[in-house]
C-alpha cells in the first residue's frame, strides 16, 4: 500500500514557512501531520535532521520543492510541543519520532495485555476443567467438590487471581517509577 500525500505537498507555497501568523499555524499542524503519517505509514522512529531535507517527507521531487533547514527545525519543535519529538542528542541532530504519544501506546499496550490475559485465563480455564474432568473421580472421592458451581467458581478464582496479580504489578511498576524518578532528580530515597 503506498502512501497517500495530501493536497499541500503538490502546492508550491507549502515548502515556503507563511508569514502570516494564522496562515502559518494552519501550514504547521499540515506538516505535523504530514510528518507524523509519513513515519507511521514508513514505520520510521528515528529521523536524521540532516537527511530529513532531503527525504520525501520534505523534498518533493515532483515539483522541484524542498523545505529549508529552518522550515524543518521549526516543524520539528512544534513536534516536540506536542508531544511527538523528542531530541536524542544535544546538537538536535537525531530525534525520536512518536506518531503515538507515550500515553497513546500505554494505552495500546494495556488494552492488549488485558486482551492476552482474558485470553490466558480462558485457555487456562480450559486446561484446568479438562485435567480436572480426567481427575474427577479421584476428586469426588476426597470430596464432593467437583459440580457445576465448582466450574464457575473455578472461573471467578482465576478472574481474581489474574485481577490480584495485575494490581500487584501495577504497585510494583508504581514504586518502580517513583524510585525512577526520585533518582534522576536527586530525591532518592536511601
Amino acid at each position: 500500500m503506498s502512501f497517500e500525500w495530501p493536497w499541500q505537498y503538490n502546492f508550491p507555497p507549502f515548502f515556503t514557512l507563511q508569514p502570516n501568523v494564522d496562515t502559518r499555524q494552519k501550514q504547521l499542524v499540515a506538516w505535523c501531520s504530514l510528518a507524523l503519517s509519513y513515519c507511521r505509514h514508513h514505520k520510521l522512529y528515528t529521523l536524521d535532521v540532516m537527511e530529513a531535507q532531503e527525504s520525501p517527507v520534505f523534498n518533493n521531487k515532483k515539483i522541484e520543492r524542498k523545505l529549508s533547514m529552518e522550515a524543518i527545525q521549526v516543524v520539528f519543535e512544534e513536534l516536540r510541543k506536542k508531544g511527538n519529538l523528542e531530541w536524542l542528542d544535544k546538537n538536535k541532530s537525531r530525534c525520536l519520532v512518536m506518531w503515538r504519544r507515550p500515553e497513546e501506546w500505554g494505552k495500546l499496550i494495556y488494552q492488549w495485555v488485558s486482551r492476552q490475559t482474558e485470553a490466558l485465563i480462558l485457555s487456562q480455564t480450559a486446561h484446568f476443567r479438562l485435567f480436572m474432568w480426567s481427575k474427577k473421580d479421584e476428586w469426588k472421592e476426597e470430596s464432593d467438590v467437583y459440580s457445576a458451581y465448582y466450574k464457575e467458581l473455578n472461573l471467578k478464582v482465576l478472574y481474581i487471581a489474574a485481577e490480584q496479580r495485575l494490581q500487584t504489578e501495577k504497585v510494583s511498576l508504581w514504586e518502580q517509577n517513583s524510585r525512577i524518578k526520585g533518582q534522576m532528580t536527586g530525591n532518592a530515597a536511601s
